[in-house]
């Protein structure tokens, strides 16, 4: 089975056109970097606007099939940073650790870090990760939190995601 992967990157200039979706690219050539299984991009960017960042992973989730969606940027303090708060409102179940993880990692780069507000959450068989809009601090979020994502996407029923395990090494649960 293919897996399909939601790729979303929410900025007001990009949306535009006044800002090269660099973010958007950098979490194609990880994922491509990460993945040895086929998979399948849904791609989208989206202004700054709740309710369509709400609609785009809807969308995504329920009817394009994604067992996985990453978002890129609106995650900060700002007044139009608002993904956290679309990711929340269209999931049934949250998974904080992942944003605790990302934050932790990231101030060994940046003391601003403590600023951002990723997170991540579960609607219906879909997990949803909220990345930083950098492309640097996407990979470094990336690699902390990607060894988790296979063996969740498991549990969701998912496709099963092999990795290029050179690159990122998945953890899975030994079976008993």
């Amino acid at each position: 089975m293919t897996a399909r992967i939601g790729i979303i990157n929410v900025s007001d200039r990009a949306s535009k056109g006044i800002y090269e979706d660099l973010p958007g690219k950098a979490i194609v050539e990880t994922l491509n970097e990460y993945l040895k299984s086929d998979w399948e991009k849904e791609y989208a960017i989206i202004p700054d606007e709740q309710n369509l960042i709400e609609e785009a992973l809807i969308d995504m989730a329920d009817n394009k099939g994604c067992c996985l969606i990453v978002t890129s940027g609106g995650t900060g303090p700002a007044l139009r940073d608002v993904t956290p708060e679309a990711t929340e409102a269209v999931c049934e179940k949250m998974m904080p650790g992942f944003g605790e993880l990302m934050r932790s990692v990231s101030l060994q780069y940046v003391p601003t870090a403590i600023l951002s507000r990723q997170t991540a959450g579960i609607r219906n068989k879909t997990l949803i990760v909220n990345l930083p809009g950098k492309p640097k601090a996407i990979r470094q979020c990336l690699d902390a939190v990607f060894p988790a994502i296979p063996y969740c996407i498991d549990l969701l029923e998912g496709p099963f995601l092999e990795c290029n395990e050179d690159i990122i090494k998945p953890f899975r649960p030994a079976k008993v």
